[in-house]
């Protein structure tokens, strides 16, 4: 059985924000969570973003913005975890406790428009326009700074965040439970792990079921609890995702992906891409 959920940051309790530097073939890829709020730059490599019923894509240059417990993996490409040199990915995070500020969150007059992230909870955001560029020119200067200067480089962030306005987009719904047990965890990284191994062939539930030990009528509800949304409407998020990188990364017809990612009817994909992704895939290739 994978062990995964209670991820803890490896810092002191007396520790407001840390700084970390991910490098390797391929991200962490089990589903996770932690206090701590998470600011995360993508400087090399791609793959899927997902939290609660969010399926998405990651890529260079993106920046992601995290609540307190949100339940989330960052799952490189498949090509990330084969033989082949020339794949590599890098990212750096920094995280906030907010817990180490202890009394001062509530009482100091300075900090009080930092309680809004504590109603973050399970949240996910991406940052796009100017606010973007800027947390990218602090992270620049965070490795090379003294914890002073990062503490304040920390609220530089969290103001920007807090003013970014439209340039912070929500990607996942608020979810019904507010983290998750290790226990859930768990069995909810195992479904995650066999859904993303799984997606491009027809998954009964029965099967899915039996990965999470449940029957398949208390599977049903323990998953749509925890994200949202059915597992088969999920599946089919996975599918669509990636179609979406094959139409931008490939000349492959539009008929063969469809086939490539588990659809055995062409209708029914471009029907079913375009309910999530908004446009038809010939139009979301151009």
């Amino acid at each position: 059985m994978t062990k995964v959920i209670s991820f803890q940051i490896p810092k002191s309790k007396r520790e407001f924000v840390r700084y970390q530097e991910d490098r390797g073939r391929h991200f962490y890829d089990k589903l996770h969570q932690h206090p701590q709020l998470q600011l995360t730059v993508i400087l090399e490599g791609k793959g899927q973003f997902l939290s609660g019923d969010y399926v998405g894509r990651f890529q260079a240059g993106d920046v992601f913005f995290l609540g307190e417990n949100a339940p989330h993996v960052f799952r490189s490409d498949l090509e990330y975890f084969g033989g082949e040199e020339g794949f590599k990915s890098a990212g750096n995070t920094i995280f906030f406790d907010f817990d180490a500020l202890g009394k001062a969150l509530g009482e100091l007059e300075e900090l009080q428009t930092l309680r809004r992230f504590k109603n973050f909870s399970g949240l996910c955001f991406q940052v796009f326009g100017d606010s973007k560029n800027s947390i990218l020119e602090l992270f620049k200067a965070f490795s090379k700074s003294s914890k002073l200067i990062q503490f304040q480089l920390a609220i530089q962030l969290l103001s920007i965040l807090e003013e970014s306005g439209q340039d912070l987009v929500s990607l996942n719904r608020p979810l019904v439970l507010r983290g998750l047990s290790e226990r859930d965890g768990k069995r909810m990284d195992q479904v995650i792990q066999f859904l993303l191994e799984n997606r491009f062939r027809q998954i009964k539930l029965d099967e899915v079921a039996a990965e999470a030990h449940l029957s398949k009528e208390a599977f049903c509800r323990f998953f749509k609890l925890r994200t949202r949304t059915t597992f088969t409407r999920y599946v089919l998020q996975l599918r669509i995702n990636e179609a979406q990188k094959l139409l931008k990364e490939t000349d492959l017809g539009i008929s063969e992906i469809a086939y490539t990612v588990g659809f055995e009817n062409l209708s029914y994909f471009n029907r079913a891409f375009k309910g999530i992704v908004g446009n038809s895939p010939r139009a979301f290739r151009k």
